[in-house]
């Protein structure tokens, strides 16, 4: 059984804080931390018809009332790192990425979030239809790589390219992929996370379009073996029962 405390945020807030420490003791100036945009979407008092920005904070009284540990642990890291920035003068810049999907670099297993793409196969027995934002894993190096160059003081970018329901995703596979076997079962669920990256934006990211993402994912699980034979059924995820990032 997970313990929430031990197995999430033990490891997640404390291992930043070691790692902030280290920074220090090597006299780093500029430490980037990818953090994750579950740390800014879980806000109960958000206005729902405004974009989610780097100024909003996920609840972490609202996360812990609804046990979700991945989300407060994400909270707690970023923000004892802002902290410490203030405290220590270091230089410490955050990256937000969403559902982060793209071609693969191991060449055994899918990690978590590539399989919403996976649906290809057959998905899960079941999918829920959520509005979610991705972000090609591709640009998610070049957001870091593009604010230690550029940014000129401890903040936030959220880093969120296409913003699509799981269904419509689907669509735009089959439209380009056709002859495979999709998942078949898509739940419809009113959720919906909008977040913008303007901010990232307007430093230079240029991210590409979801079709090279979904083209270039799909080659990568081709030339890994991971397309071949029957359609499968992949066991429960949390992607599908859950928002997490």
């Amino acid at each position: 059984m997970v313990d929430p405390e031990r197995d999430i945020m033990v490891p997640t807030v404390e291992g930043t804080r070691n790692v902030l420490e280290a920074c220090s003791a090597a006299s780093v100036q500029k430490f980037v931390m990818v953090s994750s945009i579950a740390a800014v979407c879980f806000n109960p008092s958000w206005p729902q018809d405004r974009l989610i920005d780097e100024s909003s904070w996920s609840d972490k009284e609202f996360c812990k009332e609804h046990k979700n540990w991945y989300s407060l642990a994400k909270t707690e890291a970023e923000e004892t790192s802002l902290k410490y920035a203030e405290r220590n003068g270091l230089h410490v810049v955050t990256v937000l990425p969403c559902l982060v999907v793209g071609p693969l670099l191991q060449t055994v297993n899918l990690n978590t979030t590539s399989k919403v793409l996976y649906m290809i196969k057959g998905g899960p027995d079941i999918m829920m239809n959520k509005f979610w934002p991705i972000v090609d894993v591709r640009d998610v190096a070049n957001a870091v790589v593009l604010v230690y160059e550029k940014a000129v003081t401890s903040e936030r970018y959220i880093c969120s390219t296409e913003q699509i329901d799981l269904k419509d995703v689907l669509s735009l596979m089959k439209s380009m992929y056709p002859n495979y076997s999709y998942a078949d079962k898509m739940v419809d669920v009113d959720y919906k996370v909008g977040v913008t990256s303007e901010k990232l934006k307007n430093v230079g990211w240029s991210p590409r379009k979801l079709e090279e993402t979904i083209a270039d994912s799909i080659e990568s699980y081709d030339k890994a073996g991971l397309l071949d034979g029957k359609p499968c059924r992949l066991p429960y995820s949390p992607v599908w029962g859950s928002l997490r990032f």
